[in-house]
């Protein structure tokens, strides 16, 4: 009867238990609230040729982009995020206030000495833009710069007699490349052009390129494409959580602007949690 008495407790005990983790499990689902990023992979408007994958310049200070950009700033303010993320070191955030705040004053374009990149560049041109529309305080700043070895896994591969992954590689480069130079010479609106660096087949093929094809470089005990791929890793990953830390619970939809490569990662990043979810640039603009 001893026996029989323990463990009739013990079942208690693990019923009460189990019951308390359901009800807290419930708590958890019925408190917690999801976000939404609206996350815009682009190509960069200055075009600054610091890529692998180089392609044609796109005008976008002409009448026909501009008037896009407005088309595309007006969709956004609608959707009406809370806070803008952008490709800017997350170490010179003063820098970038200063430059919003002359924006936001009118005076920011007004320097007639703006080089490419402070004139072209889609934070300019964009997240400025929308931040001003949605009287937004500040842009936050979230790139962290990592290593990119390239070049030495290119070295690796050559030296190991890897032509097959060679030639996967540079083939992989060139049809991206091809594609966006063809599209850029045929006339393609930025909407459009737009809407492919941020479609399912460019986002597979940039994140198979860095970790996939990477890993596969060199000998056995050669690791430079490993390392290329963690620290690719780790730069989105930084970025990642400077999105999450600067970010709060009355934030329910936000705006990411980045590369199309590393918005490519970091959707990856937002499907692994449940608290978050994509939100497409395309889904917006056809309302």
């Amino acid at each position: 009867m001893r026996n029989y008495a323990i463990i009739f407790l013990l079942s208690s005990i693990f019923l009460s238990c189990n019951t308390e983790q359901k009800e807290t499990e419930s708590q958890t689902v019925e408190t917690s609230t999801e976000k939404e990023v609206l996350l815009i992979g682009t190509f960069h408007y200055n075009n600054p040729g610091a890529d692998v994958a180089k392609t044609k310049s796109f005008d976008i200070l002409n009448e026909k982009s501009q008037l896009e950009l407005e088309q595309i700033s007006s969709n956004i303010k609608k959707y009406n995020p809370t806070k803008i993320f952008v490709e800017w070191p997350y170490d010179e955030q003063r820098e970038l206030d200063s430059l919003y705040q002359l924006y936001i004053q009118d005076q920011y374009f007004k320097n007639k000495k703006l080089s490419n990149f402070y004139l072209k560049n889609e934070i300019f041109q964009l997240a400025f833009k929308v931040s001003k529309a949605n009287n937004l305080k500040k842009v936050y700043a979230i790139d962290y710069s990592t290593a990119f070895p390239f070049a030495q896994v290119m070295n690796d591969i050559e030296k190991n007699n890897q032509s097959e992954l060679k030639e996967s590689i540079q083939k992989g480069i060139t049809n991206i490349t091809s594609e966006i130079d063809n599209r850029i010479e045929s006339g393609t609106s930025l909407t459009e052009l737009t809407y492919y660096i941020n479609s399912t087949d460019f986002r597979n093929y940039s994140n198979n390129w860095h970790i996939n094809l990477m890993l596969l470089a060199g000998k056995p005990n050669d690791f430079s494409g490993p390392q290329l791929t963690s620290e690719w890793f780790k730069r989105n990953l930084y970025m990642w959580s400077l999105i999450q830390k600067n970010t709060a619970d009355s934030d329910e939809r936000i705006m990411v602007l980045v590369g199309g490569s590393h918005a490519a990662m970091i959707e990856l990043f937002i499907e692994k949690n449940n608290n978050w979810r994509v939100k497409e640039l395309k889904e917006i603009m056809l309302k």
